[in-house]
């Protein structure tokens, strides 16, 4: 039995649930996730909340984590991976990833992926838009990821163009 110790960090978004396990952090949540204990963050829930403040700070473009995914199919883990590349301020189409991850016709299966996606955020689904860079589909809604998404973009154009 895989013992996972849970925290909530507040964000400008709401609450969100991280929780974490021996090897890592292992999910994030949006909301209280109900039912389970949560405790003050050590290890790598601390380092958690700490990088999430910090993102949410735009103080932050690249999470350093260790993460622990335990489940997913391959195309499934394929797809995070690919996600877990997209830079900081920029976005894919669900069709882009298909055809990176070897299955140009998968579009909709990498929406279900993203919705899949044990640890967004961190692992960056909100980055994968729809056809022409419409915003759709994101576990924590739309308005979410539109704040995800005006937020890195901020912060890239203001790291970009800084004298």
């Amino acid at each position: 039995m895989v013992l996972m110790r849970w925290t909530v960090v507040d964000s400008p978004i709401g609450p969100l649930s991280l929780a974490a396990d021996e090897v890592g952090v292992c999910g994030l949540g949006f909301g209280a996730a109900p039912g389970v204990e949560f405790v003050p963050p050590a290890g790598a829930l601390a380092a958690g909340a700490e990088q999430l403040a910090a993102y949410f700070a735009g103080a932050l473009t690249d999470f350093d984590l260790p993460l622990s995914v335990r489940r997913g199919s391959e195309f499934e883990r394929a797809v995070w991976r690919r996600m877990s590349t997209i830079p900081y301020g920029e976005t894919e189409t669900y069709g882009e990833v298909a055809t990176v991850v070897g299955d140009p016709g998968a579009a909709r299966a990498v929406g279900v992926a993203c919705n899949r996606n044990p640890i967004g955020i961190i692992v960056p689904c909100h980055r994968i838009v729809g056809a022409g860079g419409k915003l759709v589909g994101f576990g924590g809604g739309l308005p979410a990821k539109r704040f995800l998404l005006e937020l890195e973009a901020g912060v890239a154009w203001q790291r970009d163009w800084a004298t």
